[in-house]
């Protein structure tokens, strides 16, 4: 395997000199946004991923989402022709999430569980106990997105956690990306049931260290890059988890959201898709307000970066922009916004 990628500074870009499917041993791939958005796959995401896979990249798909169990994703990835998606490739944060509570409480514990059988089976696979009412004598709350939710589940939670039961969650993102627009998240409804009770959860899910722990358990890898479209939990995870991290744009987060991110807040790479993975990640250089990668150049035009010399949503073109923003905002703290002939 290759060197790892030079990170000048930590507010700057990575740069590579090969493809990131041949510096990393795992790529942990966010789904919903990054593989997928519902039932469809992002264009392009299958064989991006089979030529990452030529290249000796091991990929594991991870999600916030608790919903479904494990083996459900795996078929639907299948059913979008992912490369040899093996059962234990998806891991996600209601794996995470029963891993922490079984080791916070007795075995064979009742959990009040307030979500899907994606949770439930998890649980269950931990050999905890799934009730569904605090009369049950619960020693935690568990709580796991489930589209079917609803008001009775939630009171009964917060009527345990008021009276000093242990609250886990698998995640708290507040939206969830659907095929007809953003959807309230699982971190809405933690909200809600914040909002009575005043409590805090333990969480599982990114951004949190656990279920990048958990994946790395269950799939192996000594030298991982984290790909998503959320930097507040694909990105910020990867940096809590010490993990290097690629930003896509074909979901929650914009080019003008990597533009604006601050420092300890940053992708340590940036691409349109998951075809980034196969692409070399050129240093990116700076004369006063203009910054060059590769063939891509991009100018500063008041408050906005153009781009010249190469396809809009090209790797070099993004790069170019992105690192332009970052050393313009470093250096005199303002925010530069993608000019119109960058579009996503």
């Amino acid at each position: 395997m290759s060197s790892r990628p030079a990170v000048p500074d930590a507010k700057d870009l990575g740069s590579s000199t090969t493809p990131l499917s041949a510096q990393y041993d795992l790529a942990m791939l966010d789904l919903d946004g990054v593989v997928y958005v519902g039932r469809v796959a992002v264009p392009g995401a299958a064989e991006a991923l089979s030529a990452a896979r030529d290249n000796g990249l091991r990929l594991a798909y991870i999600t916030n989402n608790a919903s479904r169990p494990p083996l459900e994703v795996v078929q639907h990835l299948r059913d979008l022709s992912m490369p040899d998606v093996a059962d234990g490739d998806v891991v996600t944060s209601a794996q995470a999430v029963a891993h922490l509570v079984a080791d916070a409480v007795p075995p064979g514990s009742a959990v009040l569980m307030v979500g899907g059988e994606g949770l439930r089976l998890c649980l269950e696979e931990r050999g905890l106990r799934c009730v569904e009412s605090i009369d049950d004598g619960p020693v935690a709350v568990v709580q796991g997105f489930h589209p079917d939710l609803g008001w009775r589940q939630l009171a009964e939670a917060s009527y345990a956690i008021q009276r000093g039961v242990p609250w886990f969650a698998s995640n708290t993102d507040l939206t969830v990306p659907t095929a007809r627009g953003m959807a309230p998240g699982n971190g809405s409804l933690v909200q809600m049931v914040h909002n009575a009770t005043g409590a805090d959860p333990i969480v599982a899910g990114k951004p949190e260290k656990a279920l990048f722990d958990e994946t790395i358990e269950r799939v192996g890898g000594k030298h991982p890059i984290m790909v998503g479209d959320r930097l507040d939990t694909d990105i910020d995870g990867a940096i809590n988890a010490g993990v290097d991290s690629l930003a896509v744009l074909t979901g929650v987060s914009t080019l003008d959201d990597l533009c604006g991110a601050p420092p300890g807040h940053r992708p340590t790479f940036v691409a349109a898709d998951l075809g980034g993975l196969n692409d070399v990640q050129a240093v990116v250089e700076f004369d006063g307000d203009t910054a060059v990668c590769g063939d891509a150049r991009a100018v500063r035009r008041g408050d906005e970066l153009d781009v010249e010399g190469a396809e809009p949503l090209s790797t070099e073109a993004i790069r170019a922009v992105v690192g332009l923003a970052w050393h313009l905002h470093d250096r005199s703290d303002v925010t530069i916004r993608a000019g119109g002939t960058m579009t996503t």
